[in-house]
């Protein structure tokens, strides 16, 4: 990457691109020069592409030295380069692709770094020490909210190593079809949710009674853990069936599930957090509202933080199928094993042929706000969201719902594939097992979750400083030269650390933001 010193300062990341971006605040105004004699042609926003030379019609745009797009008619330098000028690439196709051919020198180890986290019997790790109310259906959403609020009230003042409480709220549960092929997508994710480290392995049902998903579909025996390795027995799933003829009016109901949080309660209090290595750190990268300095700076600050993190042992989840689909050589080529580039194709095969289904293609995906940040189309995006990933091997592949442990993967790069649909993303990456959440934003998102802390990192110096209090890391700081992107990436590194111990809350977890779980549901609804 290299960037032009002047007071007209555009970004450049690769020495063959023939496009860069406008660095600075608000932009550049026509007659702007730059510090080697490029001359804007047009007025062209912050973010957005200047042409370095001459495109003729039919050229390939290149940024990341990949061709983003062909010129609909002449460009001439120091003009504007806008996805309205540009014909978008043809998706790679997914034969004849790299498997595993890249074979980086493996990076040293990274020792000695840990938090402060709570065991759980099974061998994971939480981040936070939360009672979490798994609803089966979204008819009795409302009802678990009432009891969540009371048990706030009245009982978590008593439990004060319990962080929170938190009722599952989806919009799964009845009136689909329960047993469509791909209904296992969402069934699944919502089992292991419930699952997620940060529950501390406490399972408590609040049931309709008559939805589809009835709770011994959800929870077939044998699926939830053993909690007291003593009795050797479960403790749960403990159900509440608000139709049970026991209810008699709306505050029983209340009642009873209040009462059957008490005994999770308890259990949850008595742990207390202690020393364990950074490798039982299971952290989901993601990116939302995107701009074209993702790919320039938070991104790849995300990236170097993700080998740190692969050196000290952890696991890395990144995600967002559309939104890596154009990079998928890139993707195979970095595969540890045939197996696992086998697996990444026939997920992005899967997904092609979802889309296909609903008469849209990848391009669906880039947003108006993508666009006015400067990113022309999903080849662009792509090429910036890969590199969260950072440049270690990538050793497991997820398909959504799908979850860690019962895959066998718990160490190194994994690839778990789902929809880049923020809300949906994050739900799959909190059913795979992550324990901590990075999200990288430009135009701007509070999105949080209130399941797991998540850290927000700002592309640009503009957002964070009018979003002072919403964004946790500045990576803008790497596009104004005061800082590097390993600079970023480590201070990333050290805070996932002291946020994962509970010495630090991220500005989402203190305003207490969250959005709602969306799970994921490619079969009919009925």
């Amino acid at each position: 990457m290299s960037a032009v010193m002047t007071d007209a300062l555009y970004i450049r990341m690769h020495d063959s691109d023939n496009v860069a971006i406008v660095a600075n605040d608000g932009g550049l105004k026509s007659g702007s020069v730059f510090a080697d004699g490029l001359t804007l042609v047009d007025n062209v926003p912050q973010g957005h592409k200047v042409a370095l030379t001459d495109l003729p019609k039919g050229t390939a745009v290149l940024r990341y030295n990949v061709p983003i797009g062909y010129a609909l008619r002449d460009i001439p330098a120091g003009s504007w380069v806008h996805e309205r000028l540009l014909e978008m690439p043809s998706a790679r196709t997914l034969d004849n692709l790299p498997i595993a051919t890249a074979r980086p020198e493996p990076m040293p180890p990274l020792e000695g770094y840990t938090f402060e986290g709570y065991r759980n019997v099974d061998g994971s790790v939480g981040t936070r020490n939360i009672l979490a109310i798994t609803t089966t259906v979204q008819c009795v959403a409302g009802v678990v909210d009432f009891a969540v609020r009371r048990i706030k009230a009245e009982l978590l003042p008593r439990f004060t190593n319990v962080d929170d409480v938190v009722g599952l709220e989806h919009s799964y549960g009845c009136g689909v079809a329960i047993d469509a092929p791909d209904a296992i997508i969402p069934i699944r994710t919502l089992r292991n949710i419930t699952l997620n480290p940060n529950f501390g392995g406490e399972v408590m049902v609040v049931s309709l009674g008559c939805e589809k998903l009835q709770p011994e579909r959800l929870f077939p025996p044998g699926v939830v853990p053993v909690v007291d390795k003593r009795s050797n027995s479960s403790q749960g799933p403990d159900v509440v069936c608000l139709q049970s003829e026991n209810h008699v009016g709306f505050m029983s109901m209340i009642d009873a599930i209040v009462q059957t949080a008490l005994p999770h309660l308890e259990r949850l209090n008595a742990r207390r957090r202690e020393t364990v290595p950074a490798s039982a750190l299971v952290v989901g990268v993601q990116c939302g509202g995107s701009d074209a300095f993702s790919g320039v700076t938070a991104n790849p600050a995300v990236g170097f933080a993700t080998d740190l993190l692969v050196r000290a042992g952890a696991t890395v989840m990144f995600s967002e199928t559309t939104e890596v689909r154009d990079g998928i050589d890139q993707l195979t080529a970095r595969a540890s094993t045939p197996e696992v580039a086998e697996a990444m194709t026939r997920e992005m095969a899967w997904y092609d042929a979802y889309l296909q289904k609903g008469l849209v293609d990848r391009s669906a995906n880039t947003t108006p706000g993508n666009k006015k940040g400067g990113l022309s189309n999903i080849v662009e995006k792509a090429m910036g969201s890969i590199v969260k990933s950072g440049t270690a091997p990538i050793s497991g592949v997820l398909s959504p719902g799908e979850k860690l442990r019962q895959k066998g993967l718990m160490q190194g790069l994994i690839y778990a594939a789902t929809p880049a649909s923020d809300f949906i993303c994050g739900t799959l990456q909190l059913a795979a097992g992550m324990n901590l959440h990075v999200f990288t934003t430009g135009r701007g998102t509070p999105y949080g979750l209130a399941e797991v802390p998540v850290i927000k990192v700002a592309t640009r110096t503009d957002l964070a400083r009018r979003w002072h209090d919403l964004m946790d890391i500045n990576a803008g700081r790497i596009a104004d030269g005061d800082a590097s992107i390993a600079d970023v990436g480590w201070e990333l590194f050290h805070l996932m650390l002291e946020v994962a111990s509970g010495r630090k809350k991220t500005w989402a977890e203190h305003w207490k933001l969250h959005n709602a779980l969306v799970l994921f549901n490619p079969a009919p609804i009925t």
